[in-house]
């Protein structure tokens, strides 16, 4: 079904307060859900998690599978419009809401962000109008195909085509025999091998596009990963090269545009050395807010969150203005066991990060998830930083970084 403008604070024609839905409740729909409920809306989550961050703090939490015929249709009896919180929602559940209730992004859109080999054909497609290439790949499904791979794609990294994320279902390989080996570890299961690049960076963009067309990009993030998860994202002048910044924000508005895409979506760079210089290759796509993005919750005059709860409204798509210099900080479980950090007290989940001492820097702004343990490598929360200056936020920054024993910044 197409999208309607759905005013915040707004009834049903039964009277009912208008409710907005997210499949998925993670810490992204938590952000969606508060954002949603800051405007007017209230909200129904479906996930068939009890303790999920978002159904916790949601009007309503449909406590079911994602592909129960009930839960969803109590979804759709409860919900004006539905979006995603993650990439993968079983496909059939979104089309099963789409027939029935605005879904934004669509069920195709998402299909493609679900599935590599279908990602990086788009991004082929796109590349004429784009100006930016995904990195040489291959699909690999079959023992023929994997044969017939070109020697010059070695060495590479073998990605499964499906449920790959935070670096996960990834192996590195130099020869073929190490990528037979790799193939048979991943049970053969549909892959992509891509050529490893001379890796400079990497950044990120994230645009929000309405029903209409209209799209908006929000300042280009430059990202830097610990082990295959977001560590950092740093968000001010200087932190890219102006115009690899603007090449990637008209590529993923492109990239949007092919794809006739509704909502928030996210698209990842890499940043290569190459013969003339330092140049761009588009990596993934995030059909969703993204952890780069939430920076925007306390430098921006719109975050990515108020953007998703936006286009899902049929609300207009102000350009989003970023009012101070900002840094992220991704906080894992592994704080809350680090050797290296300072310490405050003991909890049943370890030992708790140094909360006062972080929050009495000047610019701290602490995001936690309200998830009941921690463990090494799970997003527990986020730490924005900002400040009047670039000297001052990387200032900050840093002695946060002390404080919570993590590697320095350019690190």
């Amino acid at each position: 079904m197409s999208l309607k403008t759905i005013l915040p604070g707004s009834t049903s024609p039964t009277g009912q307060q208008i409710t907005l839905g997210v499949m998925g409740g993670g810490q992204l729909g938590r952000m969606f859900v508060q954002a949603a409920q800051a405007m007017g809306y209230f909200t129904a989550v479906l996930d068939p998690d009890p303790a999920s961050p978002a159904g916790l703090i949601s009007h309503f939490h449909i406590q079911t599978p994602y592909d129960d015929e009930q839960g969803l249709a109590q979804l759709m009896q409860r919900c004006e419009a539905i979006t995603t919180e993650f990439e993968n929602v079983p496909s059939p559940a979104l089309v099963t809401l789409g027939a029935h209730r605005p879904v934004a992004p669509s069920a195709s859109c998402v299909a493609v962000a679900q599935d590599r080999i279908k990602e990086k054909a788009h991004f082929v497609q796109c590349a004429p109008v784009s100006g930016v290439f995904p990195a040489p790949y291959a699909a690999i499904t079959t023992d023929a195909l994997l044969a017939a791979v070109p020697a010059e794609l070695l060495p590479g990294i073998l990605k499964t085509a499906r449920l790959g994320y935070d670096g996960k279902g990834q192996v590195r390989v130099s020869t073929r025999e190490e990528l037979a080996a790799a193939w048979a570890s991943l049970n053969k299961v549909p892959c992509v091998l891509e050529k490893l690049m001379p890796l400079r960076g990497e950044c990120s963009v994230i645009v929000a596009r309405g029903a209409d067309g209209q799209t908006v990009s929000f300042p280009v993030q430059k990202n830097t990963h610990h082990d295959g998860i977001l560590a950092i994202t740093e968000v001010y002048e200087g932190a890219l090269d102006p115009t690899l910044a603007a090449r990637a924000q008209a590529s993923t508005v492109a990239l949007a545009d092919h794809l006739n895409y509704v909502g928030v979506l996210c698209v990842e760079y890499f940043l290569i050395d190459t013969a003339h210089g330092v140049d761009l290759i588009v990596n993934e796509m995030a059909p969703r807010p993204h952890n780069s993005g939430h920076y925007t919750q306390n430098a921006c005059d719109i975050s990515q969150f108020e953007a998703q709860v936006r286009t899902l409204a049929g609300l207009p798509l102000p350009t989003p203005r970023q009012h101070s210099p900002a840094i992220m900080v991704n906080l894992l479980g592994d704080l809350w066991f680090a050797p290296n950090a300072v310490r405050e007290k003991v909890s049943e989940r370890g030992v708790s990060p140094p909360w006062a001492q972080v929050l009495a820097l000047p610019g701290t702004h602490l995001h936690l998830y309200g998830k009941l343990s921690a463990r090494p490598g799970r997003k527990m929360g986020h730490l924005n930083i900002t400040a009047p200056t670039v000297a001052e936020v990387r200032e900050t920054a840093a002695k946060v970084l002390t404080l919570l024993g993590l590697p320095p910044l350019d690190a």
